[in-house]
């Protein structure tokens, strides 16, 4: 197999997403110690690196997971920008970070979700 035709657009829609994944799971990991170790935020990114792993393997399970954090990413989002609301634009950068995280889960969830054929696979 060829380098060409491994990474095709499909492919290559996979690994960003199994990105998306790994970052945010690590940035997650990360942030969970500054935030005196909230249990919601260490098994997100938990999560999110099982997925990437699942995604990257193309297992036929990692549908489930996605949909999962689409659930949990997206209340966890949408409740934290809406507790900051108050105060938005005092930490704008984390503000966008939020709205950021919260649309491409939404993204990575639909692009996933069209192509979990190949998941299937």
């Amino acid at each position: 197999m060829s380098i060409k035709s491994k990474f095709t657009m499909e492919n290559l829609g996979m690994y960003a997403a199994s990105a998306f994944y790994i970052i945010a799971g690590i940035i997650l990991l990360t942030i969970s110690p500054l935030a005196d170790f909230p249990l919601h935020i260490g098994i997100i990114g938990i999560l999110s690196l099982i997925t990437a792993y699942g995604l990257i393997r193309k297992r036929f399970w990692t549908i489930w997971l996605v949909i999962i954090l689409f659930f949990t990413a997206t209340t966890f989002s949408a409740y934290t920008i809406f507790s900051s609301i108050s105060s938005f634009g005092k930490n704008l950068i984390y503000d966008i970070s939020m709205i950021a995280y919260l649309i491409l889960t939404w993204i990575f969830t639909a692009y996933i979700a069209i192509k979990r054929k190949t998941l299937e696979s």
